[in-house]
């Protein structure tokens, strides 16, 4: 496992950027302080489950917004 650890790089190119699709563009969100998350798991992830969990984990006094950007990836 260590020797796979340390043959990652983060020099393999570029990706394109994820597109944010809200649903309301009529709502502006801010991503001044976002962080996209990734689940690195085989089973489907339930999205109300994850919200709920993170949201009684972190206790955000101005709420949070979780957005999912495809491929088990999040937005906060």
């Amino acid at each position: 496992m260590e020797e796979g650890i340390a043959a990652l790089t983060i020099d393999e190119g570029e990706e394109e950027p994820w597109k944010m699709n809200t649903g309301d563009e009529s709502t502006p969100i801010s991503v001044e302080y976002s962080l996209v998350g990734c689940f690195l798991t085989a089973s489907v992830i339930n999205f109300q489950s994850m919200r709920n969990t993170f949201v009684n984990l972190w206790h955000p006094i101005g709420g949070v917004t979780i957005l999912d950007l495809g491929e088990k990836r999040f937005l906060f």
